[in-house]
Order: C-alpha cells, then sequence, then structure tokens
C-alpha cells in the first residue's frame, strides 16, 4: 500500500516492507522557555536562503530518530505533524515522506504522503526501540529522493549522534551540491550531537536549532517554518509572522 513504511535495501537505500508496532500519541508535554539563541540562529538562516516560488508544491523530508529516547518527542510530532500541512496550505501545498531509524540497523521510510491524517496514522502505528543513530542512512534517503522527486528541504529531529562524524558530513556535502537545506532540530544539550548536527546544516545550506526536552510548542513552531519555507520560501517564514504567534516569536529575534 502506498504510503506504509519500507525497509532499505541497502545501507543508504530504502525499499519497501511493512512496519510494525501500536503506540498511540501520547498527550503533549508542557511547553517550556524558548531555546533563544538556537532559534534565532534557525530563523536568521531560513531568511537567508533563497525563496521558492509561492503556490507551488513543496517535498519536505521528515525524519526521526525513534531509538528508546526519543519517544516522548515522536508522540508530540505524531500530534503535531497536522500543523505542517495545515501551514503549507495557505502557501501551495506539501507532500512529506517519513523516514525514521529504531532498533538493530533498521530504517524505514514511508511513500509520499500529502494528508495529514494518513501521516498521522501511520506514525501511530510505530514504537520507538533502543539502538544507534543511523543518521548515514537518512542523509543517503534524502539524497536519493532529492535527485528522484525534487526534494525541497529535509527536517531531521534527534538528541544524539553516534557515528562517524566525517562520513556524515560527506553525506551532507552531496546534499549541499544539489541545493536540499536540511534543518537538524536538536532535542536536549548533548555536545556530540550539536556539533555534528551544526557542521551537517551549514554544509547543506540548512540550519541548526536546539530544543528544549519536552518543549511541544518549540517543536511545533520549528516544523511550520520548515514547512512554510517548503513549500514558499524564506517569503513565506515572515509571512507567516503575521499571522502566527510562534513565528511572529521567531522572526522577532531576527531584527
Amino acid at each position: 500500500m502506498t504510503g506504509e513504511p519500507i525497509k532499505p535495501k541497502s545501507a543508504g537505500e530504502v525499499s519497501s516492507a511493512p512496519a510494525a508496532g501500536q503506540r498511540k500519541a501520547g498527550p503533549l508535554p508542557e511547553a517550556r522557555p524558548s531555546a533563544a539563541d538556537d532559534i534565532a540562529a534557525f530563523v536568521a538562516k531560513a531568511k537567508a536562503m533563497s525563496p521558492l516560488r509561492a503556490g507551488a508544491r513543496g517535498r519536505l523530508v521528515f525524519a526521526l530518530d525513534a531509538t528508546m529516547s526519543r519517544q516522548p518527542t515522536w508522540d508530540m510530532a505524531c500530534a503535531l505533524q497536522a500543523d505542517m500541512f495545515r501551514e503549507a496550505a495557505s502557501l501551495g501545498s506539501l507532500d512529506i515522506r517519513l523516514v525514521y531509524y529504531r532498533g538493530f540497523h533498521e530504517c524505514r521510510a514511508t511513500g509520499w504522503i500529502s494528508d495529514s491524517a494518513q501521516l498521522a496514522k501511520l506514525m501511530s502505528k510505530i514504537d520507538c526501540q533502543g539502538g544507534n543513530t543511523q543518521i548515514g542512512k537518512v542523509l543517503s534517503e534524502a539524497r536519493r529522493e532529492a535527485v528522484a522527486s525534487a526534494v525541497r528541504a529535509v527536517v531531521f529531529v534527534g538528541d544524539a549522534m553516534e557515528e562517524s562524524v566525517d562520513e556524515l558530513c560527506a553525506k551532507a556535502g552531496e546534499l549541499g551540491l544539489l541545493k536540499v537545506p536540511v534543518f537538524m532540530f536538536q532535542e536536549g544539550h548533548d555536545a556530540t550531537a550539536e556539533q555534528a548536527f551544526r557542521e551537517i546544516a551549514r554544509l547543506t545550506g540548512g540550519a541548526y536549532c536546539r530544543f528544549d526536552p519536552g518543549a511541544a510548542a518549540q517543536l511545533r513552531e520549528l516544523l511550520r517554518a520548515a514547512a512554510a519555507y517548503a513549500a514558499g520560501g524564506r517569503e513565506a517564514l515572515l509571512r507567516l509572522s503575521k499571522t502566527g504567534s510562534g513565528a511572529a516569536k521567531l522572526i522577532g529575534q531576527m531584527k
């Protein structure tokens, strides 16, 4: 079935197989104060990127770390992902390809999804499992999709990095040559992850931003901003600031 999660056929590519799991989205944790410096850096970088044609259909790879420590944020993302579609709807439209990794060398992806209810249903069937990070596979899949279907942006949400940073940077550099920005959203304060995430963002022409653990409001605004960029470019972020209080906080830090 189109949209069902699929298994990778190699370390860097994704092909078909069904996903399992029965986890339901839980209640959103209470929002905490914003990580002002990181969020300001994100929106400043997003503003500086080339604008995209308003009204055009955007394609966004939405990548998530689904290892055991990520369950609370996975549940948040299940509840918040509809905001990405709603935001893009005012600018054109948005197709999202969900990519996630968990467990022992398991990395899966969906087909392109244009309906928030369908994406939420798929995500609710996935439970997080212990394992190491597989960011390299995410970047390889994003590159393949960028060549095949004109991906406009990649969003990654995670809290750790346990791979060779040099290998990740090589893959990120390939995305940079394809002009596909990667927005690296880090939950928490892991210094190793931050160093790698910042470099991946830099090499792709994307942006890095840290959000506080369990901060649903922060994650919501970051996802909405990324969707706005995928659908309408940097000018869409400015328009969003006039209609959404969360975006206004981000844009306000750019002055």
